[in-house]
Formats: structure tokens, sequence, C-alpha cells
């Protein structure tokens, strides 16, 4: 039933069956068959359907804040019983890509840190070629990386969505309307990372899909900070994950540039070497998916 709650509460915060399929990486045929089987268990219409739009009725609102309240209550109880071994709980050790080791994990690390009491945890970052290295090469047993090469010595379990956003300084006059076309792509002067990035990897594989073989760039940096600094104070322009850019967003300090008719979306990975099983790593994994938020 938890699962059937989650599923409603993001349709009812999207208004869309679409979008939460999306989200919850289910088809849309099973988010609509566990809309149905609720209304059908507590014998109320929860949506009106609009053509392609629906609508909370006011028996969905109330069952909105009846399901945020068995949810968080949930959550409390993960929290509290959330606990390793004592013999194991000493000391995580893991790996994860640049964009989630400089901008998602340290908030999701902070907010769990109540449920890690006397356990220590080491991060270990450097882009997804590394990090994948360092797991086949038994240095680190498990981590989360940008994307995925499918190295068959590797398993891989998805863990959030990413959207990469074509970004530029604020202030830069171009495109005033905030959209180009993707053929205007080519001849941005642009701003990559290494060699090795799963950012760069997935940036190409998908522009590749569309004939772009390569794009305009006289600069390649190793980390996304260096980009972002870059980038404030220039004209030019990078591909980048927005959740490596919210900040930078609401201060006015860049700005997104869509491109017209392309989406760009990826996925964050756990990453493990295949067939390896740990408390240490089941524990981990629970722990970064419920404090993310």
């Amino acid at each position: 039933m938890k699962v059937k709650f989650k599923i409603f509460k993001e349709v009812a915060l999207n208004l869309s069956f679409t979008k939460s399929a999306e989200i919850l990486n289910l088809s849309q045929p099973a988010v609509s068959k566990t809309i149905r089987t609720l209304e059908d268990t507590y014998k109320k219409t929860f949506f009106t359907r609009l053509g392609n739009n629906i609508e909370l009725t006011p028996d969905g609102l109330d069952f909105l804040d009846y399901v945020e309240k068995i949810l968080a209550l949930h959550a409390d109880l993960d929290n509290h019983f959330l606990t390793l071994d004592q013999d194991e709980q000493k000391h995580i050790k893991f790996g994860a890509s640049t964009t989630l080791a400089d901008f998602i994990l340290p908030q999701i690390l902070a907010k769990s840190e109540k449920n890690t009491p006397n356990t220590t945890i080491q991060l270990i970052s450097g882009n997804t070629e590394h990090i994948e290295h360092l797991i086949t090469s038994l240095q680190l047993d498990f981590g989360i990386i940008e994307g995925s090469s499918h190295n068959k010595q590797l398993q891989y379990e998805k863990f959030i969505k990413d959207e990469i956003v074509l970004v530029t300084h604020a202030n830069n006059p171009k495109f005033k309307t905030g959209v180009l076309q993707l053929e205007d792509l080519k001849n941005l002067p642009m701003v990559e990372r290494e060699h090795g990035s799963g950012t760069r990897e997935i940036i190409y594989k998908k522009l590749n899909e569309y004939g772009i073989k390569q794009l305009n760039s006289n600069v390649t940096l190793h980390s996304t900070i260096a980009i972002k600094n870059y980038l404030y104070h220039s004209k030019s322009y990078a591909l980048l994950s927005i959740h490596s850019v919210s900040d930078d967003l609401l201060n006015n300090k860049l700005k997104v540039i869509d491109i017209q008719n392309f989406n760009f979306e990826r996925w964050f990975y756990f990453v493990s070497r295949q067939g390896f099983q740990s408390k240490t790593k089941d524990f981990f994994e629970k722990l970064i998916k419920l404090n993310h938020n």
C-alpha cells in the first residue's frame, strides 16, 4: 500500500499521469491502474479527467492529506529503525562522480547524520570513469555515478533522474528569447568537461544521435565548479546538470537557454561489482534514498 500511496502523491502533485510515470520509472498504464485501484478500494473519485488534463476532486484533496501523513509516518519509522549491526556501523567508504559529490550528496549526508551515529563516512570523488575503475580494481566496493558505461563487471541501479541544461552568464545578451535551435549549438563557444567525465560521455552520446559530432570548445576543465567559475567571467556556454546550477539560477548568476524540441535527461546510478552484496551497501543505498528530497 505504501507504494500505491507514493504513486498517488506523485500524480496529485504533478496532475499528470505521463509525467508521474516518468519520474517513478513506471509505465503510464501502471500508474493509471494504481489510481483506479485506490478509487475502487475507497469508493471515491480522486481525480476528474478533462481530456488530457486531470484535477483533484475534494475527496482527492482529503485523501492527499492522509497520504502525506501516512508517508511521513513511514519515513519516521524508517529513520528510527534504520541502523546497521554495531560491528558494521563503523566506516562507510564510497565513491561518487563529481556532480553528485559536489552538489547532491553533501545535503543528503548532512540530513542523514542523525541516522549514522558512531559511523564515519568517507566520500571519494572523481569522474565516472575513475570511480568505476576504483570499484573494478577493488579499491572501493560501491558508489554513485553519472550515467552508466554498462561495464560487464559492474551492476547498476537507478537512483534519480537528472536533466542536462545549456547555461551561460545571466547577462549574456544573445538569445533574448531564451531559446535556440539545436543547429545553433554547434557554433557556440563551449566549455566542456574532460574525457572520462560521465556528463561529457552522455552529452556526446545524445548529440551524436542528432548528427552533432563535435562542439565548438576551446576550453576543457576538470570539474563543474571550475566550469561555473569560468562562466561567471565569460560569455561562453556549457551543458551542465540542473542540480549543479539551481543556486546560480536563483541568484541570477547564470541562466538557462532552452534548446527547442530537445530534451536532455539522464539517470544517476548506484554502482557496484557484479554480485557484490553487503549489509553496509544495502544500508548506504537505503540511507541515500530515504534522505533524498
